[in-house]
């Protein structure tokens, strides 16, 4: 990769200390205006500042802080400090002093999220040096130099940006006065689409509007304006994850068409179906009405139901969108409008409404159609390293956008309040299963009509519940489309929920806290839980070492090999004791080093630390007592999430674990089911709900029934081949 360089001094950052500080901003919550606030007066920073730069100190503590990382590479942060220092803004008498706070500022919030007017406000009063409110040339100059740089090491082919970004602050000083005023600055710069992209806009602000993305093209492709071919060796041009219409850089700020609508403006489009026509690549696809091959740029395909026509046959075929193959599942825009102010004081305004607000201020509302099942997707963009982000994209442009949502923008209440009073429609959560947790969660506290079913697509490490709901063990990057016919497929299952109350026996003592209040899936202590928060902490110190499953798990790996080795939970049973339904277990004569506590039948990524049952076995549960602990009984009892009914399993070691994930064992040892359980503990102990752990002092921990989530199970895979046949 070529890197653009300070032309002073050749200061540059590598390409792998790029990507490390993007993987570290993918998993930070922290804004860069807070951070700089600390080095103002009476900031926590303040004492490392000298006029505009900030020293060495002052700088690795602005990069903790702001990266939320204890335990930096000290090679990324010498560069970046070296980096910084050699930039343009810090050259001079005092640039060995330290690093130029405005420099490192503006670069840090071009490249983190956030809405388009707040980083052109930020990026204004950053570089409005002498404070005078606007912005001369040689100001102007420094900032288009700033963003050159992001963009090339973002990947994208710069060699036609930088006329296109002098031609936009040309065009920005909208009195041609030779300066731009901070008005000036916000009003052009929110109208210019490479500079917003380049400043990470993710979403339109107003319908109709594209949500441009720069992409690499592997095939030949064209831009719809201009009709040229987008030419470069890295991302060529702009493509709008909505529609899929593609321009050049320097033809994005012409009269281009718009995209899709997502919602209708009047009342009498309400219920009328019309398609939505966007110009696309469209070589070798035949036309849905003609049936004739239709050539580059010479057709168009609807937004809704992705048919093509040519563009003399758009008029000839029927008005009427069916919606096509996803019509149960999508939202479409005729269902979508403006709350009016006539509809005020019916009753059906405020919280019996269906609420979505456009960036004009409008409320909007749905007119639900009873024949389909409107799929409200849900999305972790950080779950599965940058699958969460891929998969938003995907289903952007599959469905309506407004009927996906971005988990980091509000979590899920703006989704669930929108289809609030719908009677028929799905949730997918698109996550691993603390996202799930925390979507029903959300559900429980939003007082809906009905109980949506909830299907998952798997992005997480472990995803033990997706598995036993058969949605899979983590997403492979296949078809979408496939995903959503399957939820068409899928059958309703209750899913038990289980309150668990940790009382410590010293208030006074520090423990960590403990992450959750409802168990949808297991609970442990001991052996298990001591290689998560092992994993866990060195999660939070390196984030940027957990970007994959695949790299998980070999550090999961690791770590249950070191367990193995040290034993650190041995002689378990000394020190806790387990009452279930009030009867205690007896545990003196088993050496254990773990105590799992089952919802469902899946641990570890996949592991049945119950083990498998007969199928006629099943039919006996239903007598049998709330609370098991036969021996010879529990041989035959079979799991189910759905009995109210929890299974107590008992782990020798690490080593058992691993045997049983590898099939070499078929299960721990059955210790009990019960309806309910209590376990008291006599040191601090390593505990996990769920998959996230935390370090416990001696305590009281109650668990009991709570409710049931209305889930969606998959349908049981299509056996193929002749030796598959049963």
């Amino acid at each position: 990769m070529t890197s653009l360089t300070a032309e002073s001094c050749g200061a540059e950052l590598n390409p792998v200390d790029f990507i490390q500080l993007q993987q570290y901003m993918e998993y930070s919550s922290m804004r860069v205006k807070e951070v700089v606030k600390e080095f103002n007066t009476g900031g926590k920073l303040v004492q490392h500042r000298s006029g505009d730069r900030v020293d060495w100190t002052g700088f690795s503590l602005f990069l903790k802080t702001y990266l939320e990382a204890d335990n930096l590479p000290p090679e990324l942060c010498q560069h970046l400090f070296q980096y910084f220092q050699d930039s343009e803004l810090c050259t001079g008498d005092h640039a060995n002093e330290g690093v130029c706070l405005k420099a490192m500022s503006c670069y840090f919030s071009v490249l983190e999220d956030g809405k388009p007017r707040e980083k052109l406000e930020f990026t204004f009063k950053m570089y409005d040096k002498d404070g005078n409110g606007y912005l001369d040339k040689a100001e102007v100059d420094t900032i288009i130099t700033q963003m050159m740089r992001a963009a090339d090491y973002l990947g994208w082919d710069v060699t036609e940006l930088r006329p296109v970004l002098e031609d936009t602050m040309t065009a920005i000083d909208a009195d041609s006065s030779g300066t731009v005023t901070q008005q000036e600055w916000i009003l052009g710069g929110m109208n210019n689409i490479p500079l917003l992209v380049l400043l990470g806009l993710k979403m339109a602000e107003q319908d109709s509007q594209h949500t441009w993305r720069m992409k690499n093209f592997k095939k030949p492709t064209y831009c719809c304006v201009c009709e040229g071919m987008l030419m470069g060796l890295r991302k060529q041009g702009l493509c709008c994850s909505v529609c899929k219409y593609t321009v050049h850089s320097r033809c994005a700020n012409k009269n281009i068409a718009p995209c899709v609508r997502s919602y209708v403006k009047s009342k009498a489009e309400i219920g009328i179906p019309a398609h939505d026509w966007i110009r696309t690549e469209s070589d070798s696809t035949k036309c849905d009405h003609c049936q004739k091959k239709i050539k580059t740029l010479t057709g168009k395909r609807c937004g809704w139901c992705h048919h093509m026509r040519h563009d003399e046959c758009l008029n000839q075929g029927p008005s009427e969108c069916d919606c096509g193959p996803l019509r149960d599942h999508i939202l479409p825009p005729w269902c979508i409008s403006p709350l009016l102010k006539e509809d005020d004081g019916h009753g059906a305004c405020g919280e019996g409404r269906l609420m979505n607000m456009t960036s004009e201020g409008t409320h909007l509302h749905i007119s639900p159609t009873p024949e389909n099942h409107p799929l409200l997707v849900f999305v972790n963009p950080k779950s599965g390293g940058k699958q969460g982000e891929r998969v938003m994209r995907k289903f952007q442009y599959l469905l309506n956008p407004r009927q996906v949502f971005n988990l980091s923008n509000g979590g899920p209440s703006p989704g669930l309040h929108f289809f609030k009073n719908l009677q028929q429609y799905r949730v997918l959560v698109c996550g691993g299963d603390g996202t799930v947790g925390w979507i029903l969660d959300a559900i429980d506290k939003a007082d809906l009509l009905v109980s949506p079913p909830v299907a998952v697509l798997p992005l997480g490490t472990g995803n033990d519940l997706a598995r036993c709901l058969r949605w899979g063990g983590g997403y492979d990057g296949s078809d979408l489309r496939d995903i959503i016919k399957g939820i068409e497929g899928g059958v309703e299952v209750p899913m038990d929920r289980w309150s668990v109350q940790v009382i410590p026996d010293n208030p006074q003592e520090e423990g960590d806290p403990v992450p959750y209040e409802i168990i949808n899936n297991y609970f442990s202590i001991g052996v298990d839980a001591s290689i998560a928060h092992r994993f866990h902490t060195l999660r939070e110190k390196n984030p940027q070492k957990f970007n994959s499953r695949t790299k998980n798990k070999l550090y999961y790996f690791e770590l249950a090999t070191s367990e193995t080795i040290s034993a650190s939970c041995k002689k378990l049973s000394e020190c806790l004791s387990i009452e279930c339904c009030g009867v205690p277990l007896d545990l003196s004569s088993l050496d254990l080093q773990g105590i799992a506590v089952l919802n469902i039948p899946s641990m570890h990524g996949g592991s049945n630390l119950w083990g498998e049952s007969r199928k006629d076995e099943a039919e006996r549960d239903a007598s049998l007592p709330e609370v098991i602990t036969d021996h010879d009984t529990l041989k035959t009892s079979s799991q189910d999430f759905s009995d109210k009914r929890l299974e107590v399993v008992g782990l020798e070691g690490a080593l058992e674990m691993g045997q049983i994930y590898s099939g070499l064992k078929s299960m721990g040892r059955r210790l009990a089911q019960t309806a309910q359980i209590t376990i008291r503990t006599l040191k601090a102990l390593p505990m996990q709900i769920d998959g996230e752990p935390w370090m416990q002092p001696p305590c009281t921990i109650h668990i009991k029934h709570k409710n049931q989530a209305n889930m969606l199970m998959a349908a049981p895979a299509k056996s193929s081949g002749f030796f598959h046949l049963k």
